[in-house]
């Protein structure tokens, strides 16, 4: 065979390779909804960047008469390319290609593009779209997915780790994406499941459908495996895009800072108005949120999950920021199970990627109840406490309002080494509420007051409020740096982030920590 002749075998393999199943299985795929897997990062990546391995690879199971059903590329196609001109490796799963299923070499291809990213210090995008483990392979399919959770655990905190559910997500399949930092499912088109309907069935005598089990709005608001959600394929693609912009490529470098048109004194009079005179009045964080940052911008992260609490990024003067908020209007902005575990992971990740935290407080207390203490309250109240206090990213806390008692202390308090804290003018920091204190401090002058009670209470909440229910006192100790014009939030945080820049703290040397979990 000449040289042109192999040049043309090559090039007639290539597009067999990209076919992967076949038109007719490429047909049912766009039928559904759905794009290919070569469609999919071509929609991903930038225009021309894709450089793929292992086009040529089959599996090497003879089980079944799978010998006789190959395809090349065997279901999942991996390889480099870049995101706004930076590399990022991928792994889309081909459903075309025998549904999917991972298979011993289709593993080993997944493995080796996560390899390679560790290696070089960039992240990695794994799109699912799987029937599952290949059960003709048998345990071998089952080795291959722990040779994938090994990866993602040894990746973990190293690079970035993202995860696009676009189809079918089943059994063992759920644990990679369980193990990344951001999961993303496609609303009606995927989902996520450890056991079927038909097991459910069986072994619950329950009916329930994909959707319900493990459906897209399941699991970004009641179980709060998916951060992200998106209407279709297009729009989840660009939501990737998006959350990559605010990430660096590793553990090793700071994401990359944009250029800001949105000035740095920006000032905004609302929001020296927008604390109500009422207490137990609320109002909207995200006015705040969209206030402060860079151009009103704000990507957020579980954003259906545990809506007491806010977690998400922004910027600050095109510096990328992790931004956790109490939100006074849902559950009066308490802390429960779900918000405290919903805000530890996003600031340990913060953390782990050099991102700095800005911390907006308005804290009542921990959701009391028995739901809540036989729920292990505790110790998932204990996982936020954890996160900041291990933090050691630069570290600012603005309180605007309540900040009462345990909860004061987990939302980045002093001690907790908050580099700075600031408190606008209406902040209460104290050990419980008004109401509650007078209760405990005066019940004794109270009852002894018979008829004028209620006028001596009301003198005492008085009093109390005086003393307590502002930032000074706090300030007195040091506890607050500095309290500062509502308005003036924006300049006084970039000016600390700025100030915080070359901020070095290293924790103690240990094999790993043992947080409460």
């Amino acid at each position: 065979m000449s040289q042109l002749e192999k040049v043309k075998a090559l090039i007639e393999l290539r597009a067999k390779a990209r076919l992967g199943g076949g038109e007719k299985r490429i047909e049912a795929q766009h039928a559904k909804g759905k794009y290919t897997a070569r469609e999919r990062i071509a929609i991903l990546l930038d225009e021309g960047s894709f450089e793929e391995f292992d086009m040529f690879v089959e599996h090497r199971c003879t089980n079944f008469g799978m010998e006789k059903t190959k395809f090349l590329g065997d279901g999942v196609v991996t390889g480099s390319g870049t995101i706004n001109g930076r590399l990022v490796y991928v792994f889309a799963q081909d459903f075309t290609v025998i549904g999917g299923s991972l298979s011993e070499t289709l593993a080993l291809k997944i493995c080796k593009v996560m390899d390679m990213a560790v290696k070089v210090g960039a992240p990695v995008i794994g799109l699912n779209d799987s029937g599952g483990a290949r059960i003709q392979e048998g345990v071998n399919a089952l080795a291959g997915y722990a040779e994938i959770f090994q990866r993602n655990i040894m990746s973990s905190g190293v690079i970035p780790q993202i995860s696009g559910i676009f189809g079918p997500c089943a059994g063992g399949a759920v644990y990679s994406p369980a193990l990344t930092d951001f999961t993303l499912m496609i609303e009606g088109l995927s989902y996520m499941f450890l056991t079927g309907p038909k097991v459910v069935k069986t072994v619950t005598g329950e009916d329930v459908t994909q959707e319900q089990l493990g459906g897209a709005s399941v699991h970004a608001s009641k179980s709060g495996v998916a951060h992200f959600t998106a209407a279709n394929e297009d729009e989840g693609l660009e939501l990737i895009k998006k959350l990559f912009g605010y990430l660096p490529s590793n553990n090793r470098e700071e994401a990359p800072r944009v250029e800001c048109t949105d000035p740095i004194a920006r000032m905004d009079d609302s929001l020296n108005e927008i604390i109500p005179d009422n207490p137990n009045k609320a109002y909207d964080m995200y006015e705040v949120i969209g206030k402060v940052f860079d151009n009103g911008e704000f990507l957020e992260v579980h954003a259906a999950y545990a809506k007491n609490i806010i977690v998400g990024f922004a910027r600050m003067n095109g510096q990328s920021v992790g931004v956790v908020a109490n939100q006074p209007k849902y559950m009066a902005g308490v802390l429960d199970i779900n918000a405290s575990r919903k805000a530890a992971r996003f600031v340990r990740f913060c953390d782990a990627f050099n991102i700095p935290l800005v911390t907006l407080v308005d804290v009542p207390g921990f959701l009391p109840g028995t739901g809540q203490e036989y729920g292990g309250v505790i110790t998932h109240g204990a996982k936020l406490l954890y996160a900041y206090g291990e933090a050691t990213v630069p570290k600012v806390t603005v309180t605007l309002r309540k900040s009462y008692g345990g909860s004061h202390i987990v939302m980045s308090c002093k001690q907790l080494r908050g580099d700075l804290n600031y408190a606008w003018p209406t902040a209460e920091i104290a050990v419980m509420g008004a109401e509650g204190a007078a209760e405990v401090l005066y019940a004794k002058e109270v009852k002894e007051a018979g008829e004028n009670a209620a006028a001596v209470k009301a003198e005492k909440l008085k009093e109390y409020n005086d003393q307590f229910s502002n930032p000074y006192n706090a300030a007195r100790y040091g506890y607050i740096d500095d309290v500062i014009e509502p308005r003036n939030t924006r300049f006084r945080v970039i000016r600390a982030l700025e100030q915080l820049r070359t901020k070095q703290q290293v924790n103690y040397a240990k094999k790993h920590d043992n947080l409460p979990l």
